[in-house]
C-alpha cells in the first residue's frame, strides 16, 4: 500500500510561483511513475506531469511545460512540482498520484488534494 500526502498549496497573484510537495509513505519501486493532476470547478480532473521514480524521465502537459517542473527526491521519498509563472487558469486542486507500471498506465494510489489558486 501506498500513501501519498500533498502540501505546499495556496493563494498566489498571477505571475507568482508555488511548489507543491508529496510525502510517499509504503513500498515504491523503480518501474513506478509518480504524477501530479488537477481538477478545476466544473472540469474533469486531467494531468499535469509525472516522473519516473527510478531515472527521473519526466512528462508534461503542454499547458505547463515550461512553466512547471516535477522533481523527486528519492532518499527521502518525496516527490515536488515547482511551479512558475502560473496563471489564473491554473487555479484547481492539485493532486499527488502513483502509478505502478509507470506513466501511460492507471495511476492506483492518490493523495487528498491541495488547493492552488492564482489570482489574476
Amino acid at each position: 500500500q501506498v500513501q501519498l500526502v500533498e502540501s505546499g498549496g495556496g493563494l498566489v497573484q498571477a505571475g507568482g510561483s508555488l511548489r507543491l510537495s508529496c510525502a510517499v509513505s509504503g513500498r515504491i519501486f523503480g518501474t513506478y511513475a509518480m504524477g501530479w493532476f488537477r481538477q478545476a470547478p466544473g472540469k474533469e480532473r486531467a494531468f499535469v506531469a509525472a516522473i519516473r521514480w527510478s531515472g527521473g524521465t519526466t512528462y508534461y502537459a503542454d499547458s505547463v511545460k515550461g512553466r512547471f517542473t516535477v522533481s523527486r527526491d528519492n532518499a527521502n521519498n518525496m516527490v515536488y512540482l515547482q511551479m512558475n509563472s502560473l496563471k489564473p487558469q491554473d487555479t484547481a486542486v492539485y493532486y499527488c498520484a502513483a502509478s505502478a507500471l509507470g506513466h501511460g498506465y492507471d495511476y492506483n494510489y492518490w493523495g487528498q488534494g491541495t488547493q492552488v489558486t492564482a489570482s489574476s
